[in-house]
């Protein structure tokens, strides 16, 4: 069946028992056991719930993974994931990634002592070269984000598991409409389910989808046991968000590329970041794991003052951090999103203060371009 029908079709009469077309809220803490030793297969809502359910099964079905899990944020979710590892074990990392997810590593898992490296993902021998005896996975973002680099994910798969090691991918901006991951070789798959899969910017939610049993045992039991998972009612906001993400990934991108034109013939702007307008052999690359560029890019401008007045004198763009909505959202990396990357790390990454990041929503693209040609000239 086409993805776009299947995500049409989240949640669809889920229940059987009602045949109700839109999944129920089912908001309760705890279930009623039939008798002693029995279950209905839901006691308690933190091991599961039958609404968030529906949603796991949704999105393992979309990503073509074994099993899926909800959490109540992106980073809770790619916490999770990092749980899984232990003391003196090291992971390989997209040097160009969501700061947060930086934060996470440095502040928090380091002091566990899990080590991370930094390099090029884009590049397979800069990954090979930054493989050790401890390392016990890779996790990249492709595209990067704010950079929008593009990382093979077939060849990092194949260094990853030549090294007993495990594939990560944050597939945040491509979403499984266009992009799935588990099927290049990845073995486990995150998003901030914040982002284009709720589409709407009023969920906060994380999904992480695993390959294959063994890793979704893990953890299951690590959700189970830590119990950061979503809500009933968010996880029904998550299912009607991704009913639309076909058509809403589609306009959208379709907005980005012209917007991309624009940008590209302005004088002021020294530089478009977008997956659609890359090297030849990068666009191949992406090509070959993907089915369309998406609605995020980045621009560079020739200062920062220029930079301060654009992001404060736009009208339909709203400056403000997050993305994958259907509103357009501009931010400024350098002191946003990306803050608690050091500053030599920005600098050689090229995450300057010229540099803002445009999440292209489905307006008008007409007056998205017109929004920025004002800024702009103001």
């Amino acid at each position: 069946m086409d993805i776009r029908t299947r995500t049409a079709h989240a949640g669809l009469c889920s229940d059987e028992h009602t045949g109700a077309v839109s999944t129920p809220i089912y908001q309760s803490a705890t279930f009623r056991h039939p008798g002693v030793g029995q279950s209905t297969g839901f006691d308690y809502s933190r091991t599961a719930n039958p609404t968030r359910s529906v949603l796991e099964e949704t999105l393992a079905s979309l990503e073509g993974g074994d099993k899926a899990f909800a959490f109540s944020s992106g980073m809770a979710a790619i916490t999770a994931v990092l749980s899984i590892f232990s003391k003196g074990d090291h992971i390989i990392v997209s040097d160009d990634l969501y700061g947060g997810t930086y934060r996470l590593f440095e502040t928090v898992f380091k002091r566990f002592g899990i080590t991370a490296s930094y390099v090029d993902t884009s590049r397979p021998d800069a990954v090979l070269g930054a493989v050790t005896v401890n390392t016990k996975a890779v996790f990249i973002e492709t595209p990067t984000n704010p950079m929008m680099k593009i990382t093979d994910i077939r060849a990092i798969a194949g260094i990853s598991h030549e090294s007993n090691a495990l594939l990560i991918v944050d597939n945040t901006f491509m979403t499984p409409y266009l992009q799935r991951p588990i099927h290049c070789g990845a073995d486990i798959v995150v998003h901030s389910g914040t982002k284009y899969l709720g589409g709407h910017n009023d969920v906060l939610s994380g999904i992480i989808v695993c390959a294959r049993k063994e890793l979704s045992e893990r953890i299951g039991f690590i959700q189970n046991a830590t119990g950061g998972v979503l809500s009933p009612f968010d996880s029904w906001l998550l299912l009607r968000g991704i009913k639309t993400l076909a058509i809403r990934m589609d306009r959208a991108e379709e907005n980005a590329q012209r917007v991309s034109d624009a940008l590209l013939a302005h004088p002021l702007v020294t530089g478009v970041y977008y997956p659609g307008r890359l090297t030849s052999a990068s666009d191949s690359t992406h090509r070959s794991q993907a089915s369309g560029y998406g609605a995020m890019l980045s621009f560079r401008v020739k200062t920062r003052a220029i930079a301060e007045r654009l992001i404060q004198k736009v009208r339909v763009i709203s400056f403000a951090e997050s993305l994958g909505g259907v509103e357009s959202l501009i931010t400024f990396p350098m002191v946003q999103t990306h803050a608690d990357i050091p500053a030599a790390m920005r600098e050689k990454i090229g995450i300057t203060d010229t540099l803002l990041r445009l999440s292209v929503g489905i307006e008008s693209s007409d007056d998205i371009i017109e929004d920025l040609k004002q800024a702009l000239e103001q």
